[in-house]
């Protein structure tokens, strides 16, 4: 077999039905590349060589380049490679068997090392269509690593997982820079100016209703710091967010105001409020003592903070 003609016919033929396609087109594009990196594969010996023998892939991109033209660069090809050998069986077999997304956004999957964190992106760019800049973003910010232990071995396990209980920590307020001391109105008013990325900060199908939102216990007037609204759980979401380490008033306050919602503004078919408390220090002893399973405590930090610096003992 001449692989390198083979590996030519393919791309070819990809690059013409690319015109004619649309919305198939990027499963068109992951089958070609599929069988370009099997071809590689043999090409090169097999799998154990083709770890480490990069010659071979080399001397096709700067053939494939000077008859083809741009986009088949050394680093392009090493990319379908790695993908046939990870698509190609157990663990993410699955996961790539059905997926409906670009090149670029399978190839910032494949820059990662850890399979779990490699499902996690997978999925969430499937279902949720993310750009690539979206997708990288997500990845840079280290999603994966920020959700709490125990949701990582839900998914790990393929349990069903809530869209409340996969808010990260620490949640990112992307933009929000702080100068001397840190507000609760600062953080108010970045959430008012940004409501779209404080709700992409929160994770997966959060709208925003508004913030200080106006209810009337009894006599008296409070004021929700931000509602909003999850159209995967289908349920109203209350944020409540603090400048200081949790405290026991917080809680109560935050349910007290979830269940008012419960009454007052949610409808038959809504599934039942949630809270989420943000905070700038957790603290174990009261979480312990939660007995809602509803509430949701996280830590939040601001872009003068480094996310690396939060990762490793999370909860």
């Amino acid at each position: 077999m001449n692989y390198y003609n083979e590996i030519k016919n393919i791309l070819i033929d990809n690059d013409i039905g690319r015109k004619v396609r649309e919305y198939k087109s990027n499963q068109k594009d992951l089958e070609s590349y599929y069988n370009v990196g099997k071809l590689l594969v043999e090409a090169q010996g097999g799998e154990e060589r083709a770890k480490y023998g990069d010659g071979l892939i080399k001397e096709y991109s700067k053939r494939l380049t000077t008859e083809l033209g741009k986009g088949y660069s050394t680093r392009n090809l090493k990319y379908m490679r790695n993908f046939y050998l990870l698509a190609k069986g157990q663990p993410l077999a699955a996961q790539f068997k059905n997926i409906n997304m670009t090149w670029s956004n399978v190839c910032e999957i494949l820059n990662l090392s850890n399979i779990e964190e490699m499902k996690y992106y997978l999925n969430l760019s499937n279902k949720l269509c993310l750009t690539k800049l979206e997708l990288r973003t997500k990845i840079k910010s280290k999603e994966y690593n920020r959700l709490p232990a125990e949701v990582k071995e839900k998914l790990k396990s393929n349990e069903l997982v809530s869209t409340s209980e996969k808010v990260p920590s620490p949640v990112v307020l992307q933009g929000l820079k702080v100068g001397s001391k840190l507000t609760e109105k600062m953080v108010q008013i970045w959430i008012d100016e940004n409501p779209m990325k404080f709700c992409n900060a929160l994770g997966e199908g959060y709208i925003y209703a508004g913030s200080q939102y106006k209810i009337k216990i009894g006599s008296n007037y409070n004021y929700i710091d931000v509602l909003l609204f999850n159209v995967i759980d289908m349920n109203y979401v209350v944020v409540e967010i603090k400048v200081t380490e949790l405290k026991k008033e917080h809680i109560g306050q935050i349910e007290t105001y979830m269940n008012y919602v419960d009454v007052n503004l949610k409808k038959d078919f809504h599934n039942k409020t949630t809270g989420i408390l943000l905070v700038r220090e957790n603290n174990k002893w009261l979480i312990k003592y939660i007995n809602n399973d509803g509430i949701m405590v996280r830590k939040y930090i601001t872009s003068d903070e480094r996310v690396s610096e939060y990762l490793g003992g999370l909860k």
